[in-house]
């Protein structure tokens, strides 16, 4: 991982496309903080479009892509995205898996849960999981004491076991059923909403997290970075950043920004 400051700012000028992890990359210490909203109107009102790619649940992804100065959002994962169009007042949603899908498999994740949280003392479902509309999430963090990566390894295994995907952020570990990520969704939307392949774009897309559930953007995006704590999940990355910032969490999303927009007039 090569420090940001060393990103050339030729390279910095051409990026169009912001796409951003909300948890502990907007995010610090839990709290969205003043400076990193800014960062996000700033980058906004300079013209660039920011997408957050998140692992929070539909019920939060429809208050951000309303709320926020962002044109749309990934949420669950890469379950779908959500774009409020503020001219019709309408928000269009796209999911990945049809309604019967989903109504399907939530009885097998919430049988899953109960074995998981009688397997892994400590462990509990995360709090925003009523939002949730096609993932099951387990804090291991959050708001729970911190558990041994043994445990949270296990409770990846006991997903898997089951045929579900798995994946862990910096405080959860997300399990869903269907063959999609952060990377496979952010295909769709630009594909359905500006009509391109990534491939073609990849000088003018920086993709900016944290943890595991990030790295098919790492490894896919060439202007992929991570924040400063990005360094405390490094044990778990098989495929880290190109750069990292010297800023922990959004603090780090803010050194990004700034850099970028130094090169707007």
């Amino acid at each position: 991982m090569q420090e940001l400051a060393l990103l050339p700012p030729e390279r910095c000028a051409q990026i169009k496309f912001i796409l951003t992890d909300i948890d502990d990359t907007l995010t610090t210490d839990g709290r969205l903080t003043s400076a990193a909203y800014t960062a996000l109107e700033r980058l906004s009102e300079a013209g660039l479009i920011v997408i957050p790619i998140t692992g929070r649940p539909a019920g939060w992804c429809d208050h951000i892509a309303r709320m926020w100065p962002v044109f749309a959002v990934v949420g669950e994962n890469g379950a779908f995205y959500q774009r409020h169009d503020p001219k019709t007042h309408r928000m269009h949603s796209h999911y990945w898996a049809t309604a019967e899908h989903r109504l399907n498999t939530r009885h097998q994740l919430d049988v899953l849960a109960g074995e998981i949280l009688a397997a892994v003392p400590g462990a509990a479902l995360a709090s925003d999981q009523a939002y949730r509309q096609a993932d099951l999430a387990i804090d291991f963090c959050e708001d729970v004491e911190p558990l041994p990566e043994s445990d949270v390894q296990r409770i990846v295994r006991m997903f898997e076991v089951a045929g579900a995907q798995a994946k862990i952020s910096s405080i959860h570990v997300n399990g869903w059923f269907g063959l999609y990520d952060k990377l496979s969704m952010t295909r769709t939307l630009f594909a359905r909403e500006f009509d391109i392949l990534l491939e073609d774009h990849m000088d003018e897309i920086l993709f900016i997290g944290d943890s595991p559930n990030d790295e098919p953007m790492f490894k896919f995006f060439n202007l992929s970075v991570g924040v400063a704590n990005i360094q405390s999940q490094r044990h778990r990355l098989t495929d880290p950043p190109k750069f990292v910032t010297q800023a922990f969490g959004g603090g780090g999303f803010v050194e990004m920004a700034e850099q970028i927009l130094a090169t707007r007039p």
